[in-house]
Parts: C-alpha cells; structure tokens; sequence
C-alpha cells in the first residue's frame, strides 16, 4: 500500500513538473512576442474636436471615434461601480487575472460546448484594456494567452485606478460613443456627473453587446440586463436596497443631443472652420486630435442672419412666379403611405410640409399629409403663384386653383396665418423652394471677427459656401475704392465731376466702350458725393480715368477686394469678381478708420491638453493675466495694425455712404432701420449679381443675391430691391437692443455746410448737407468742373471737340436755374449749360489743366491680348 502510495505521489510530482515546465515554456514562447506595452503611460487616443460658439454653446463635433476623454477623478463613483459590478467585481483585489472567474468560465463553456454559443472568456478589466489597446478580438486560446500575460505586466506597471481610466474612455458603448462621456451624452444628452444609478447601469450593460441592448431595437433585453447590473451593484454594496428599487422603476429614456445646446443654421459656418482646420493642422489633428475651437459666431446674429437671408430669397423667388410640384403621385388607397416614402426635400424649412393634392375646386384644395390627415389651401395663399416664364418674367394672376396645381401633385406647404399673425386651424398656404441663391456675413469691424455667416438658403441643400467660395461681380458696391482713390489724391466730397455721355477708344479694330447711367439718362455738373449716393456710372468712369486705373487698384488692393486687379475703366464699376467676405472686410476696414483687419471666424484653438495653439488677437498683454482686480485701471493694448487709408479720407466714405442711405439708392434702408447705418447698393450686368454692404458704427454686414449659375434675376431687379432689404432686416433686429450711436469722427475732421447740389458753401436751410472736409479743404467758391478725360475723345470732331487724351473741365455754371431739380438730383425738361437737347454728350469747352489738385492721369491702355474693357454699362 505504501508503494502504491510513493508511486502515485512520485507521479504526481512528475506530472506537476511537467506541467509547470509546459506553462513556463507556454509562457516563454508567448511573452517573446508581446506587443510593447509601455506607450499606455502616455496613451492619448482618438479624442472628438469640438467648435463652440462665442457663448460657448457647443456648435459642431468632428471625430473618427467619438469620445471626450476625462481623467478617473472626473468620473463618479456610481459610474465606476455600475461597470465595476458588471464586468470585473473583483477589479481591485486580483493581479490581473480572476483565477474563479476563469474556473466558472471553464465549467460554462464545456457545458455549452453542444450549444454552439460563444465561448465565454472570463475576461478582467485588465484584461480587455490588454485586448483592446494592443491585441486583437481574435477568438483562440493564443490572444488569450497573450492577454493573460499582458494583464500581470499591466497591473504591475500600472495603478488600478489608471487602468480603469483607461477602459472607461476607450470601450465601445454603441451609438458611435466611445468611453462613458462620450456615450452619456450620446444616448441620455448629459455630463456623466448627472447620470442616474439606472442610467450608470444600462451604460454598464452594454461593452458585452452594444446593438443586442438597443433600448428601442431591444427593449426586454436591455432592461433585463440593465436590471442585472443593478442586481449584482446591489449584491456588491455599491447602493443600497431603495436605490437599487428606485433604479430598478427608471424607464431606459433616450435623449437626443439638445437643440439648445446647438446654434441653429451654423452649418456654413462650422463647415468652414473644418475647412481651415484641416488646412491648417491636416485630417488627423482634426478628427483624432481633441481640438476645443472657440469660434466667433454670434448665435443671436446667426439665428436673425439665416431667417432673413431665407425669408429674402423666398420674398425674390415669389415675385418671379411658380415653378410647378415638387413631383406627382397617383390619388389612389395607399397615396399616405406612397407619401411618407418620398424623401424630403433637402434644405425646406422646418413649419413646412410635404402635401398631396386630392381634390380641386375653383377657390379651394384639399390636401392630404403622410400621417393620413387632411387640410385645405385657398386660393388667396397663392395669388403669387403666377407661371414662371423664360428671363424670370412671369404669366398672369391665378383666377382659379387649378391654375396653379392639379390632383396628385406633390407640392410644400406652411400652416396659414390671419392677420394677427394666429395660425388658422387645418388651413395651410402653397410655399417653393426657391432656385436662387445668396449669402450674407456679419463681422465686428474692429476685430475681424465674423458673427455670422449664411452661404446660402440651407447648408442641407448645399454645403458651398457663396459667402466664402463664390467670386462674383459687385457692381457699384465696388466704386467707393474708386471714390476713396480721389479723396486720396485731393479731391473732396464736394468736388464737381460731370455726368455725361462717356466713349472710350479702346484701340484700333476694337469697339469703343459706351457705359451708360441705370438711368440712361445725364444728369450734368454734381458733386462727387452725388456720384456715390445716386450711384453715377458716368461721374464714376470720368473720376475713376481722371485719377488713374493704378491708383483705383492700388486701393482696391489695400483693402484686400481683389488681389491683382485690371486696370480698365470697366473695372471701376465692378466688373471684376471678388468674395461676400472680402467685400465685406473691405467696407469693415472704412468704418473702422481705416484699420487693416483679417476676417477670422476663429478666436482661440487649444490642443486636448488644454494649451493653446492659435490665437487671432496676438497682442502682448501681462497684465491681462493678473488674475485679482483691485482696482487697478483697465491695461492698455497696442495696436500695431497698419493704415489701409488715411482715418480723415476712410471717415469722408463713411459720411458719404450714410448719405446713400439718407438720400440715395437705399434710402428705403434708412427708412426701416432706425439707426446710423451705411452702405451701397451694387448690380452687375443685366442684374446678375445683386449686393449691398455697409454699416454701422461697430457691425460691417455683406450681402449677396444671385443665381449659382450666373443668369439674370429680372429687368426690374438690382441691389436695393434685392439684397437691400434682407441688410435692412438683418440691421434692424441686430441693432434693436443697442443704443443709436453715431459714427465716430476722427480728430481734425472740419464740418462745412453746403449746398448738397452745387457742392458750394450754404448758410443752411432745404436742401444743405453738412459735409466733411479734410483740414485745409472747404468748398471752392469757383469750383473747375472735371469734364471728362478721354470720353471726349471718343467723340472726336463730330461734335466740334479736338481729339484729346487729357482731362478736361469746363467752368462751373453760376446758376442752374433752367430746370427744377427732381429727386432723384437730375434736371428734367431743360437741360444744364450748354448740354445739347436730351440724348447728346456734352461737348463742353475746349479741354485745358485741372485746377486744385483735380488733374488725373491719362487714359490706361486697352488690356494685353487687344481684347476690349467688359461691357459695365447699366451697373447699379
């Protein structure tokens, strides 16, 4: 017996050898080739960049993986003990590996080795950061090794704590989160502090299998195991027994991201900012880096900036008639259901709703919806909808429904309103989509800081942005820089220009260039504040020739609206391309006394460690980082931004363009504004692309109307009609709170009055202005009338006018007393001294010296290649 016994011991101990010299051996050969394991002290994974607005409100989120990586400290209690409890609850006493969790496994799975089920692996906490971050989710007994000897590695380099930090942030949760921060606001839009028990545990429930506890896909099976975790948070003494039943009673209530937290219709604007990050950091900084972007918008402007930029273009699209439905649907059982399987249209705004047509009677339709219900649409709510015609010209009223729509057409809708502006029940009004495009910005014209910026009706339509992307013409909004070249060179607001007939000889075998007034009609001898406020094409060429096309672009450059521009008269009206945004800086720069800014939509960038990696304002200040105030005075900055423009000549345009909305093509913004503001008017070619820019003392606002594919928006359409009032709108809102401040006037501007017509010193009284001088410059008594350049040229002796390349002027008439002066400043029936009957040039006198510093340049050269100057005639 005793022999029997020695040999079953000596074979034990045999065996025990053997099998210890097996697992170091397994050990041995599986540890040769372990993934190094050292990189997780300084582990920094894919972390989400996130654009807030000025206010902080979070406004845009761009990640490969979704996650807000938070330190152990920052996550609750309740939290770590709901995964704890679910996933390893021995967490804080094993070495890596739970020896009896592994045993219950092994019992598991040979019990279920018939069943064809997963195999359970058992694995710690430890070991799933071991898998997660350096293996892979291979099911074999090799990754198993390898994460068993990665556990014991870990746990001894590692702190418990750190480690559990790490599988919190990294583990997948479903509903793209990655780690608990990401996944509390994803599925229950809250910070992980605010997470109930019930909610901690449902997140605890899921790293097994996201998408098999779908509270909506799966509702039995996430409560079971979300009441399993709360269970086993029980039996562990995480929470006591009316805890766990106040968390067992919770309903699994998922909530999406909350609206008020977002800044609606931001889309152009957060595109465009993960545009320049991309460019300026590259694709990985941006959706793996953690940027927090504090951006510029203002959410307030941005709200008001996309209501009446849409409600601009929907007010254009309705005077040009209706297009037809959106599609058709045979009216048959089912229709509710065909019409809930259309897709919406991209871009319609929220009120509006998709409808079909069942039945048309002469004043009335009846509509029905996708849910199955049913409403009606008078024919008064579509009285607009005339037949869109060819060249934006329309057909006549609708005398009756069918006029406009027929049964089964598809067509959008908005509930109606009476007159008090009280939704009628049941009762709804035909709307369009409309095809026409615009953008508008809004920039502190002190700082550069964008606002606001719409690119467009809908970011959801299209995401390019004609605010930024776009280069269009901008007609007349372009000839102030032709005006401050002038007032650069000597001329003030009050200098005489003639506005007649205009010829340039662009060379031999080319035709000669002809602009015309919007008007077609000449208006004499005015003052070159007139050229601006009633937006003379003439005055304009004969000003723009008679100080030099290198001058005007020499401007035109300074303030940034082109980068090389042409120097052919055409250009001075607005015949070359520039952007929403440049213009608009450009305008920001005149109102701000002549300050060079650079547009940013960007404040600060800070890297995920929280340091900070751009700044737009870079101006050295310690004392703003002394914490305390005791009282000390506010710390003075420097500004070493350079002059684009001398602050007397950049206030003289603010003045003159106050005047445009006072007296001239925007006065109907004067009207509705209530406040200083200032602007111009500009319209291309054949109205094809509509703007207004301007001001107020400390908000530059740009806006732009116009086809994506550049065709005309109508015969009777131009800036003030189009683009003017949606600046109006736009101003009116954003000011509307803010008190009516004047514009600033710079040290040594002198105020003289003035007749407003003859530019002439006046005592006051109907139809004097206070005009803005320049120290040393009032109003001439004998003012020389600048008459012209080489227009006259272009006449030649057919006219009895020598052929000259100079600048001619002629005296400046002692009384217009042949006509009355209408409004619009022009002189009707009669014409001025010496104008020939109505339709001829001036022919002037002889051509001699400008006086005064009034003398320009001669005429520039035709442009290279021998092509003509762009046709600009009838800018606006």
């Amino acid at each position: 017996m005793l022999k029997l016994f020695r040999l079953f011991l000596s074979t034990m101990i045999v065996l025990g050898l053997v099998g210890m010299v097996s697992v170091g051996y397994v050990f041995y050969h599986y540890s040769r080739d372990l993934p190094a394991y050292d990189h997780l002290k300084t582990y920094e994974p894919p972390i989400t960049t996130r654009v807030y607005a000025a206010d902080g409100r979070l406004m845009a989120e761009y990640a490969i993986e979704k996650r807000v990586y938070l330190p152990i400290d920052a996550i609750p209690k309740r939290v770590r003990n709901a995964f704890i409890s679910a996933e390893d609850k021995s967490f804080y006493s094993h070495p890596g590996i739970d020896v009896q969790g592994v045993l219950r496994a092994v019992v598991t799975n040979l019990r279920n080795m018939s069943t064809g089920r997963r195999p359970e692996g058992a694995s710690t906490i430890t070991q799933q950061v071991a898998k997660n971050f350096l293996l892979t989710n291979e099911v074999s007994i090799e990754r198993k090794i390898k994460e068993a000897l990665l556990a014991f590695r870990i746990e001894q380099a590692y702190s418990k704590d750190y480690i559990l930090e790490l599988y919190l942030n990294e583990i997948y949760l479903g509903f793209q989160s990655y780690g608990v921060a990401a996944a509390a606001l994803n599925y229950f839009n809250k910070s992980v502090d605010e997470l109930t028990i019930g909610e901690a545990a449902f997140l605890a429930a899921l790293p097994k299998a996201p998408n098999n506890y779908n509270p909506v896909r799966h509702p039995d099976a996430a409560y079971a195991r979300r009441n399993w975790v709360i269970g086993r948070m029980l039996e562990d003494g995480h929470i006591t027994p009316e805890q766990a039943q106040a968390a067992l009673a919770e309903d699994i209530i998922l909530r999406r991201r909350d609206e008020a937290q977002s800044v609606y219709g931001a889309g152009f604007f957060s595109e465009e900012i993960r545009r320049t990050l991309a460019a300026r950091y590259g694709e990985d900084a941006l959706y793996q880096g953690g940027l927090a972007v504090r951006s510029t918008l203002n959410p307030d402007l941005q709200k008001i900036a996309g209501r009446v930029l849409r409600e601009g273009l929907i007010d254009y699209d309705r005077r040009h008639g209706w297009r037809g439905p959106v599609t058709t649907l045979p009216v048959e059982a089912g229709w509710a259901q065909a019409l809930s399987e259309l897709e919406r249209p991209a871009g319609v705004p929220d009120a509006w709703r998709v409808a079909l047509v069942l039945r048309v009677e002469p004043r009335t339709v009846t509509l029905g919806f996708s849910s199955g219900t049913q409403g009606t649409m008078d024919l008064d709510t579509m009285t607009w909808a005339r037949p869109w015609r060819e060249e934006q010209h329309v057909g006549p009223q609708p005398d009756s429904a069918d006029d406009v729509v027929a049964v089964g057409d598809v067509i959008l809708v908005e509930p109606a309103t009476d007159d008090s502006g009280e939704t009628i029940p049941n009762a709804f009004a035909l709307r369009q989509m409309p095809n026409v495009e615009g953008a508008l910005v809004a920039m502190d014209p002190h700082t550069g800081r964008v606002l606001a910026m719409m690119g467009g009706f809908s970011a959801d339509r299209s995401e390019f942005n004609r605010a930024t992307q776009a280069r269009r013409q901008p007609g007349s909004a372009f000839k102030p820089f032709v005006y401050l070249a002038a007032l650069e060179d000597g001329y003030t607001p009050a200098s005489i220009i003639l506005d007649a007939p205009f010829v340039y000889d662009q060379g031999p075998g080319l035709a000669k260039w002809k602009p015309k007034n919007y008007s077609n009609r000449f208006y004499g001898p005015s003052t070159l504040r007139m050229g601006i406020e009633k937006s003379r094409n003439l005055m304009t060429v004969r000003l723009a020739q008679a100080v030099g096309m290198d001058r005007v672009a020499d401007v035109s450059e300074r303030f940034g609206v082109v980068d090389d521009m042409p120097q052919n008269l055409a250009a001075s009206l607005g015949s070359t391309e520039t952007t929403v945004l440049r213009l608009t800086t450009a305008y920001a720069m005149i109102v701000n006394g002549g300050r060079r800014i650079e547009p940013t939509l960007i404040d600060r960038i800070q890297d995920r460690h929280g340091t900070t990696i751009y700044r737009h304002d870079g101006r050295p200040c310690r004392e703003c980082e002394e914490v305390d105030w005791t009282g000390q005075s506010v710390p003075w900055l420097p500004d070493p931004r350079p002059q684009v423009i001398d602050s007397l000549t950049a206030y003289q345009m603010v003045s003159i363009l106050e005047g445009v909305v006072q007296r001239g093509t925007g006065v109907r913004i004067g009207r509705t504004v209530d406040k200083p503001v200032a602007g111009k008017t500009g319209t291309s070619n054949d109205s094809v692309d509509t703007w207004f820019v301007g001001f107020s003392p400390d908000l530059a606002v740009g806006v732009f109307v116009g086809f994506d594919e550049p065709r005309t928006l109508g015969s009777r359409e131009q800036g003030a009609r189009t683009a003017g009032p949606i600046f109006a709108a736009f101003m009116k809102d954003a000011l509307a709170d803010t008190p009516a401040r004047p514009f600033r006037v710079p040290p040594g501007i002198e105020f003289v009055t003035i007749d407003r017509i003859t530019g002439q010193r006046a005592s006051g009284g109907e139809g004097t202005i206070t005009e803005a001088f320049k120290p040393g410059e009032g109003p001439v008594r004998n003012p020389t009338v600048l008459d012209g350049s080489g227009a006259l040229a272009g006449y030649g002796a057919e006219y009895g006018v020598p052929s000259t390349a100079g600048v001619g002027v002629v005296p400046m008439p002692g009384a217009w007393n042949s006509g009355a002066p209408v409004s619009d400043g022009s002189y009707q029936g009669q014409p001025y001294p010496g104008q020939p009957s109505s339709g001829q040039p001036y022919p002037g006198s002889a051509p001699g010296s400008a006086s005064g510093g009034q003398a320009g340049t001669a005429p520039p050269p035709p442009p290279a290649g021998g092509s003509g100057a762009p046709q600009a005639g009838g800018l606006y």
